[in-house]
């Protein structure tokens, strides 16, 4: 594949449990990114390789670029602020507010309007939302009946939307309206064939191409605005998480990886797993969309 210039490479020994939903904050060139069940917020500089993170005191699922030295959170069943300057976490609503222990917020991001979207995961069937969250307060629910909502972005020319159903091991595409936020016509996108593969977070470049990583498979897929598979990238741990293009450029792609749930003989051959990892390419990505709010 004539984008990529070289492998993953691990640049950051962070092995978290659950690492997960990078974002790129271009302002700050700064990475975010999360450790769901050790309730960090990670920040990271990879011009300088210094890095640091936040205790946010319980489950954090996602988060996203807000104005003023903030960050937008899912939390387990609310959202909230956090503020990069002195770590204080600010509640802003709660989304579940009968709390089932069986679902908590999962991932997320900001559409290019600065809308917040996000997720919920349940292990118990299809309950979970895909939920919006506006600038002036208002919740919205977009979507019931999935499992794990995972993954989702963007086209470049701010038609279409995707969202990633992990268990179903499908990605799906909709007809996506930026002055209303609202999203129809629902079909798969592209479905992932990895025997124990299921499809996680995603993102995308400014070629309408979608780059998703893959749990339990080793690598992140390439996929052409179609849904055709353009390429598969080899990683050295078994569970890739989720990716996104930053660095000034928004050529090099940032992976978030996972250690929770494998067994010791599974560490042993994916001794990196919970690590940041980096891949250089030639292609630009999508920008992180900031919160409007």
């Amino acid at each position: 594949m004539n984008s990529i210039d070289e492998s993953p490479k691990n640049i950051l020994t962070a092995r978290a449990r659950l690492g997960e939903g990078p974002i790129w904050h271009s302002q700050k060139q700064l990475l975010y990114w999360v450790d769901i069940y050790n309730h960090r917020v990670h920040e990271f500089n990879p011009t300088t390789g210094e890095q640091k993170f936040f205790d946010v005191g319980e489950v954090v699922g996602c988060l996203a670029p807000a104005k003023t030295n903030r960050l937008i959170m899912a939390l387990r069943h609310r959202l909230a602020f956090l503020d990069t300057n002195n770590g204080d976490v600010t509640p802003i609503i709660d989304v579940e507010t009968e709390k089932p222990s069986d679902i908590r917020l999962n991932d997320g991001k900001c559409d290019p309007a600065g809308r917040f979207w996000f997720g919920s995961m349940s292990t118990s069937g299809p309950t979970a939302r895909l939920f919006r969250y506006d600038p002036d307060g208002s919740l919205h629910v977009l979507l019931t009946g999935l499992t794990v909502s995972n993954g989702l972005g963007w086209s470049p020319d701010r038609k279409t939307f995707y969202l990633t159903d992990s268990p179903t091991k499908k990605i799906y595409a909709f007809d996506f309206d930026v002055a209303s936020g609202n999203i129809s016509n629902q079909r798969v996108f592209a479905e992932i064939d990895i025997d124990s593969g299921v499809p996680d977070g995603l993102t995308v470049d400014r070629d309408g191409c979608i780059w998703s990583a893959i749990w339990d498979g080793w690598c992140i897929v390439k996929f052409d605005p179609t849904g055709k598979e353009m390429a598969r990238i080899s990683m050295p741990v078994q569970r890739p998480t989720c990716c996104v293009f930053g660095n000034q450029d928004l050529a090099t792609l940032y992976i978030t990886t996972a250690s929770v749930g494998l067994s010791e003989e599974e560490i042993q051959k994916s001794f990196y797993s919970g690590d940041l990892f980096s891949l250089a390419t030639n292609i630009s990505g999508m920008p992180t969309y900031e919160f409007a709010g």
